[in-house]
């Protein structure tokens, strides 16, 4: 997917309700971010994985270029959040 498609459907998808997830650090995520995300550091989600929602939940994640949101994918996955759209990059909002 271009940026523009990954923004347009990730655009949609909190539209129709699904969490948005921001893995970066709070110091990231203090410089800016999409006004309905919620903030999770990667490092942190294995233990705050509950607070995104129970097993179920649909999540976009993104991170500042796609490598963090790619681990807190698999984190997700393994927590029982299998509908997830992984934006990649905060700068493709």
């Amino acid at each position: 997917m271009t940026p523009k498609e990954l923004s347009e459907k990730a655009r949609e998808l909190v539209g129709q309700g699904w969490v948005l997830l921001d893995v970066r650090t709070p110091e990231e995520f203090r410089m800016g971010h999409p006004e309905p995300a919620r903030n999770i550091p990667v490092q942190e989600l294995p233990k705050r994985v509950g607070e995104v929602g129970p097993p179920g939940t649909k999540v976009v994640v993104y991170c500042q270029a796609g490598g963090r949101s790619a681990m807190a994918t698999q984190i997700l996955q393994a927590h029982g959040i299998t509908d997830i759209f992984d934006l990649k990059s905060v700068n493709y909002w």
